[in-house]
């Protein structure tokens, strides 16, 4: 899958805006090239301010460096998944994810793990999703979409 084909996938409801941030976009220089997903309020018309799903091309500092997205061509899927999906995939809460980080290669391609950052609170990550793993992503993606819809209803 590239980016371009999770974007499309994402762009096909009516509901999801999606930011391909660039210079002159109101995002932060760190954040060019990445991709954010969010819901568009039906009452405003305005993006939400949290996405639910990102897509990023480089590593962030110190903050986020654990999948060494700076080895170039390279770009790594975070999907909020919420606490119980989360639990599903792995075996065990969001919350207890440092007592298992050494499971996981957060550099593998096409491997789903803990997000390294947000794990904790969530987030799913898979670098470089092959084709093999297009119906684990959009069913993921789809289901993210789904409880952010629910959540901006309320």
């Amino acid at each position: 899958m590239t980016q371009d084909d999770i974007r499309a996938h994402l762009a096909s409801h009516p509901q999801v805006h999606v930011l391909l941030s660039a210079p002159g976009d109101g995002t932060p220089e760190m954040a060019w090239g990445d991709t954010f997903f969010s819901i568009i309020d039906a009452t405003t018309g305005e993006p939400g301010k949290m996405p639910f799903a990102t897509i990023v091309i480089k590593d962030y500092g110190d903050f986020d460096n654990a999948s060494a997205l700076n080895r170039g061509g390279l770009y790594r899927l975070n999907v909020e998944v919420g606490r119980e999906k989360f639990e599903q995939l792995f075996g065990f809460k969001p919350a207890e994810l440092e007592a298992h980080r050494g499971r996981f290669d957060f550099t593998e391609a096409d491997r789903l793990f803990p997000h390294p950052a947000y794990g904790s609170s969530g987030w799913v990550s898979i670098i470089n999703p092959a084709a093999s793993s297009r119906g684990l992503v959009t069913e993921l993606l789809d289901g993210s979409r789904d409880r952010a819809l629910q959540r901006s209803s309320r």
